[in-house]
């Protein structure tokens, strides 16, 4: 069996439980086949000379953990300007927060090459290369530009945009010509797959072939919709240990004449959370009854806070929580519990379990995990609703939850209503068929399907 090669921005041991679902699942392919894991330390070197970083390995079991240190320019230029100030808003759809400043490009590109160079003497003739995200878009360029012929995969986490918003990025076609030295792309969802369709077609003056094949550029590629899932089993006894039992219970005798919505989100200006804010708050304005009886527990964890547009977000949020608590709010009741802190991992089962209804409303997202955690948490003998935004790519597999439009707040405030008043038997009857998709196509399905697509691509270009 050829060995796996993983390249991420980040590495994490798969065999810790802290390391996550995707890191687990990624990790039994490692073990199998005595893989390899490349991606950057973590550890920015103040004085080091820009583009020279330091290797690192170390043995994880079976598999090879291979981390590179990051001088501060090109950390700065390459993750925290490139990577998450113009393709992450962008890619996200909010170009009015993208700053295309023009050397944060040369630090994108001087680290990619960086990756390849360091990463070619590590690989073996018959490896199988797995890239992920849009901090390395252009790294399989990178390794075909130094010799590197084995196959190679590409999955982007994030949702791709649309061509006329890709063509908003200055050297938009270089990043996306990029594209064109893998084998194989995974993108989340079907519309991001026709999204990449009618860039191909539109922008490049490419082809789209049968079966999901694109040629452009004098390059042939497959372009497809590989959905991310969660692993259930894992989610699941996560959900029976004893720090998401006390949960549920503490939540439940705390809030025993409540009704719960729960939101769990980085603190992202993609997430839609002041939206959501704003959705309850016209709940308890146009449905009384509900004042008093319902509470928003609203978890938003620190993330990017050296960015301003994170510090915008949560001086918007923090008002409109205070806001709403000052106005509705009595000694007994405080309608918005806002928690800007991460809970641990395995407290989150009982906490969604005990929620009525879970709101997964961005304003965009490539697939969004939290959904489908929610759904596995659930009592299937009394199941709380989840409302879920139509722009996360969730949207595609989980049409049972109730779909709504965040930028609509009276549309979403009846749907929330709605939820809140749905009948038990429907409620049954939605989870049960949500449930099943979730685990049909968890996330060592995603794995599976993936790598065998990988597989049968040609073994060379």
């Amino acid at each position: 069996m050829s060995r796996l090669v993983v390249i991420s921005n980040r590495v994490a041991d798969p065999r810790k439980a802290a390391a996550g679902g995707l890191a687990v699942a990624l990790g039994e392919s490692l073990q199998q086949t005595g893989g390899l894991w490349f991606g950057w330390s973590g550890t920015i070197v103040e004085d080091g000379p820009t583009g020279e970083g330091e290797l690192h390995k170390q043995q994880a079991g079976k598999v090879t953990l291979a981390t590179l240190d990051l001088s501060r320019e090109d950390h700065d230029s390459y993750y925290l300007g490139y990577s998450n100030k113009v393709l992450w808003p962008v890619f996200h759809g909010r170009l009015d927060l993208a700053n295309f400043e023009s050397n944060y490009i040369g630090g994108y590109r001087r680290v990619n090459q960086l990756f390849a160079r360091k990463l070619l003497p590590l690989l073996k003739d018959d490896d199988i290369l797995w890239v992920h995200d849009y901090h390395l878009i252009p790294l399989a360029a990178e390794l075909r530009a130094m010799g590197c012929r084995q196959r190679i995969g590409f999955f982007l986490h994030i949702p791709l945009p649309p061509q006329i918003t890709i063509a908003a990025i200055p050297q938009h076609e270089w990043l996306m010509r990029s594209l064109f030295a893998y084998d194989l792309v995974g993108l989340q969802a079907e519309q991001d797959v026709e999204h990449f369709r009618r860039y191909v077609i539109n922008e490049a003056q490419g082809q789209a072939l049968d079966g999901d094949h694109f040629r452009a550029w004098g390059q042939t590629l497959r372009a497809s919709a590989f959905p991310i899932g969660i692993d259930v089993d894992e989610f699941n006894a996560l959900a029976a240990a004893k720090e998401s039992r006390d949960m549920f219970e503490t939540m439940r005798r705390e809030y025993s004449q409540r009704r719960l919505l729960l939101g769990i989100d980085r603190l992202d200006y993609s997430k839609g959370i002041p939206q959501r804010v704003q959705a309850f708050r016209e709940l308890l304005a146009n449905y009384p009854e509900n004042r008093r009886s319902a509470t928003l527990i609203q978890i938003a964890s620190p993330t990017r806070e050296d960015v301003d547009a994170y510090g915008d977000i949560r001086r918007e949020l923090e008002s409109l929580c205070g806001a709403i608590n000052g106005d509705y709010g009595e000694l007994d009741w405080m309608p918005v519990r806002y928690i800007h802190r991460v809970v641990a991992r395995k407290r989150v089962p009982g906490l969604c379990r005990a929620a009525a209804v879970g709101l997964v409303t961005p304003l965009r997202d490539g697939m969004n995990l939290v959904a489908k955690e929610y759904i596995a948490a659930q009592d299937p003998d009394d199941p709380g609703v989840l409302v879920l935004s139509r722009f996360a790519g969730a949207a595609e597999q989980l049409k049972e939850a109730l779909l709504v439009n965040p930028y609509d707040t009276h549309g979403t405030a009846e749907t929330l209503q709605q939820a809140l008043q749905m009948p038990l038997a429907e409620r049954r009857v939605r989870h049960q068929r949500l449930l099943e998709r979730v685990r049909e196509q968890d996330v060592h399905w995603w794995r599976r399907s993936f790598l065998e697509a990988l597989r049968e691509a040609p073994a060379e270009r």
